[in-house]
């Protein structure tokens, strides 16, 4: 099954953006250590339910930041909720690194690990049990919990796809 995305506009957004990792890189040369960074940043606005994340290159921080937040601008998604939480339980996964995102009832917050809950607060989930699978890499944990994002169905949704009504299910 494909999904179209469609592109969203970055620019009709309140977008906050929350640097996730910061990563210094250093390659060796003739002439000795060429340093430089990289960021992983995730932006989202919380009252859409929209998030993108995106990774930026430079010599200096504040650039890869910046590089950061123009590629995560690039790529947002829309996320099904309800009022203040997920819909139904989904796992995610991105290469050796997993994310399991659990509904939770009002009041319980965002149980989550760093990276997780970047993305859990920039979308919006106000009340939400998370738990990182297998790899640690900021980057895997990310790309995993947009995949769960990802696989969201609100109610309507699910109604069509069976052919029934939203009362029916």
């Amino acid at each position: 099954m494909t999904i179209l995305k469609k592109k969203i506009d970055a620019n009709q957004y309140n977008l906050k953006d929350q640097v996730v990792s910061i990563n210094r890189v250093t390659k060796v040369v003739k002439g000795g250590k060429n340093m430089s960074f990289a960021a992983l940043v995730v932006v989202g606005d919380p009252t859409a339910g929209v998030v993108g994340h995106g990774s930026g290159k430079a010599k200096e921080v504040p650039q890869a930041i910046r590089k950061g937040i123009e590629a995560a601008k690039k790529n947002l998604i829309r996320v099904h909720m309800t009022e203040t939480s997920i819909p139904h339980l989904v796992l995610g996964r991105y290469g050796a690194g997993q994310v399991l995102l659990k509904p939770a009832p009002e009041g319980t917050g965002v149980i989550a690990g760093g990276a997780v809950r970047a993305v859990m607060t920039s979308v919006g989930v106000q009340n939400v049990l998370t738990k990182s699978l297998g790899s640690p890499n900021p980057h895997n944990v990310v790309k995993a919990t947009f995949d769960a994002l990802l696989q969201l169905r609100d109610r309507t949704e699910v109604a069509n796809m069976r052919g029934k009504s939203v009362e029916e299910l």
